[in-house]
């Protein structure tokens, strides 16, 4: 998937070289490199920060809708479309953190040109914007001249409010990814876009850190003497609590506006020469001695279908390095199915090796592996020390073989019968699953029972899932009865960073006999609600219960929060006439008229309850950056690749003239040129076809 948008971003910017820019300005280049295909990268064509692009299908329609190029007009279609990236006139980023949450909420608001189109035709526009650590969508508004799409929340059952289209108009490119189609947009026109979500705010070593994708590649940046580039930033802290705060680093010049107990406010707003060419991040750490914490509320409105109370407890391990640390006896339990194969499996294996390398001495460990079969390193609990660590990772280079189906239960109870006997230390188990089982509820009443029998000393359970096969609501159920932590990952490239963040949160000091003297009022905050929807999801697919699943409908629909028992559609809306220069300022009225809109769907915005089918067949494509391979896209591109280079360094036009030039004896030869290069073609695709898939006898 991120092979296939960059190469449409790559033709995007092959065909933008045909536009004549206002004083003769050049048109802009792919990066670097990126015409080598030998050492081609998708890494620097996937969009670092919000973005939008022209959805190109005919390529004649690409000219400068101000000055017009006279170039040589090209005929043929585009299949599939081209991506060119739109210049941005305004960039506006507001981030709210909240670290009693450990949520961030931030609020994009840009406005691009359609700056690539001739103002006599039009074209789709996508907007793609990457979301930090753990985003999520909160909510997303887009307004074209008159026309103005907004993101809704409904019930799966109501189809009375709106018709809703067939075909979709945006989902999530990979989890990271958010991305939304405007059809018909003229060429010059603006797009004024306002996308909302939350991520997670991390928190490591005592010091909170927020990390947005902020890098603007060069090619967005309007001309200078035509536009005037403005960049603001505004940021908002709610540490919670009333101790000193200490800012540790920021990545732009924000200026303090403001302290008032324990919210800061700060602001960076200038006029740049061009867009920002790094992430923002900010760092800020509280200063305690000891243990510190306490409770944010989020009191109920007259809106709210239920009328409690919302609140969240937090703590803060504070600087004191004279406290006693827990002797540790972990657990691994690994998935080495078939379906792990290639980098998941290899990942994991790193991960779980520094994780073995960060326990210390008076600690314990084992690991246990599951397929069909179950494979342990020991028949009991080892000390930790050089010789037993090394021997664990030697035994995981021979054991960790991708192979076999999927079986929780039995590894689950090989972990708890290890741990009867923890040497009076914390006992733990780590799960690491990619697919899903046909008794997973099951699992977690069984395992609920066992954990309840053996008392306040019995196993936490951390489970971690990896791609997009395996059941995460049943993982967050299974942790929260095992009193430990999730996590996931879903893409191969953060596996080892996000289970070493998981392994480590879940391995952090644990405390008891918690006290609380004091709360704490927060403004309405949608992370809140979020966290509620993904527990009560959890909670109404363990129980199948009706009235916990139209709960969570009504709480995601009143906070506009993608869930499992809702659905998200982009409803457009004809607007009333405004002032363009205050089109992004305010929001426009609406007209009440039923007729003027209309709605089409936004899906993979929530996990779904797992694949099993696709976990019995071992697929390996549940990530979003694998697919498994298709013997019909090798057959056109081993057809197709050579015609298509060729392609490449020639304009349609210049072509046809130079055929109608010439001569009988010419034309011969290069009709039986294609034929051998066609035969080639077709020669080297059987063999891929034939050899390629299976072994030799």
């Amino acid at each position: 998937m991120d092979e296939d948008f960059a190469r449409a971003v790559e033709d995007g910017l092959k065909l933008s070289k045909r536009l004549v820019l206002p004083g003769g300005a050049p048109p802009p280049r792919p990066p670097a490199g990126m015409d080598r295909a030998a050492a081609w990268d998708a890494a620097p064509l996937l969009p670092t920060a919000p973005m939008a692009y022209a959805v190109v299908t005919d390529p004649g329609t690409v000219d400068s809708p101000d000055v017009p190029s006279y170039q040589p007009h090209v005929y043929g279609r585009l299949n599939p479309p081209a991506l060119i990236p739109l210049q941005m006139r305004e960039i506006d980023l507001r981030v709210d953190c909240v670290a009693g949450c450990a949520t961030a909420e931030v609020t994009v608001r840009a406005r691009w040109w359609l700056h690539c189109i001739t103002r006599s035709r039009d074209c789709d526009c996508r907007v793609v914007v990457p979301m930090g650590e753990q985003g999520s969508l909160l909510g997303a508004e887009v307004t074209v001249g008159k026309r103005s799409y907004n993101t809704h929340v409904i019930d799966v059952e109501d189809n009375s409010a709106v018709s809703i289209a067939k075909t979709e108009s945006g989902a999530l490119l990979k989890s990271q990814f958010f991305s939304l189609t405007i059809p018909q947009v003229v060429g010059g026109e603006d797009i004024f876009a306002t996308i909302r979500w939350s991520q997670k705010l991390l928190y490591d070593n005592g010091q909170f850190s927020v990390d947005i994708p902020f890098r603007f590649p060069q090619y967005v940046n309007p001309l200078p003497k035509l536009f005037t580039k403005r960049e603001k930033i505004q940021l908002t802290v709610n540490s919670g609590v009333s101790k000193e705060v200490l800012l540790q680093g920021t990545s732009h010049p924000l200026k303090e506006k403001g302290r008032q107990g324990d919210k800061l406010s700060f602001l960076h707003e200038a006029i740049v020469e061009s867009w920002s060419i790094k992430d923002f991040t900010f760092a800020y750490s509280v200063y305690s001695a000891d243990l510190s914490g306490g409770v944010l509320v989020q009191p109920s409105t007259l809106r709210d279908y239920d009328d409690r109370d919302m609140f969240c407890i937090f703590l803060l391990p504070g600087n004191n390095q004279n406290r006693k640390v827990f002797r540790k006896a972990v657990v691994f339990i690994v998935d080495t199915s078939g379906s792990m194969q290639g980098k998941p499996i290899e990942n994991v294996k790193s991960a779980v090796s520094t994780a073995l390398s960060e326990l210390v001495q008076g600690d314990y460990f084992n690991i246990v592996t599951f397929n069909d079969e179950l494979h342990s390193f020991s028949s009991c609990l080892e000390q930790v020390n050089d010789k037993t660590t090394e021997n664990a990772i030697e035994w995981m280079n021979l054991h960790f073989v991708a192979q076999g189906g999927t079986d929780i239960m039995h590894p689950l109870s090989e972990a708890l019968a290890l741990l009867s006997n923890s040497h009076d230390t914390l006992p733990q188990i780590f799960l690491v699953a990619d697919g899903s089982v046909e008794d997973e509820r099951n699992i977690c009443r069984t395992v609920k029972t066992q954990l309840t029998n053996r008392g306040p000393m019995s196993p936490r359970i951390s489970t971690f899932g990896l791609g997009s096969y395996c059941n995460h609501y049943f993982l967050r159920m299974l942790a929260s009865i095992g009193k430990g932590h999730y996590d996931a990952a879903f893409d191969t490239g953060s596996i080892e960073g996000r289970m070493l963040q998981w392994f480590r949160k879940a391995s952090s000091t644990i405390v008891t006999d918690i006290s609380i003297d004091a709360t704490k009022d927060i403004q309405e905050f949608e992370v809140l609600a979020k966290q509620q929807v993904d527990l009560l999801t959890s909670k109404a697919w363990l129980s199948e219960n009706k009235q916990l699943e139209q709960k969570v409908a009504k709480l995601s629909i009143q906070n506009s929060i993608p869930s499992e028992y809702t659905r998200t559609v982009l409803l457009q809306t004809i607007l009333e006439k405004v002032d363009p220069a205050q089109q992004g300022k305010q929001k426009p009225k609406k007209h009440g008229s039923a007729d003027e809109s209309s709605a089409t769907p936004l899906n993979g915005l929530t996990l779904g309850f797992g694949n099993v089918a696709a976990t019995m067949e071992n697929l390996t494509s549940g990530f979003g950056d694998t697919k498994a391979p298709d013997k019909f896209e090798m057959f056109g591109k081993s057809v197709g690749g050579c015609c298509s280079r060729v392609a490449d360094c020639c304009c349609c036009m210049c072509f046809i003239n130079a055929c109608s030039k010439m001569n009988d004896q010419c034309a011969i030869v290069m009709v039986q040129l294609c034929a051998a290069l066609s035969f080639l073609g077709c020669f080297e695709c059987c063999s891929e076809l034939c050899c390629g898939g299976g072994g030799s006898d």
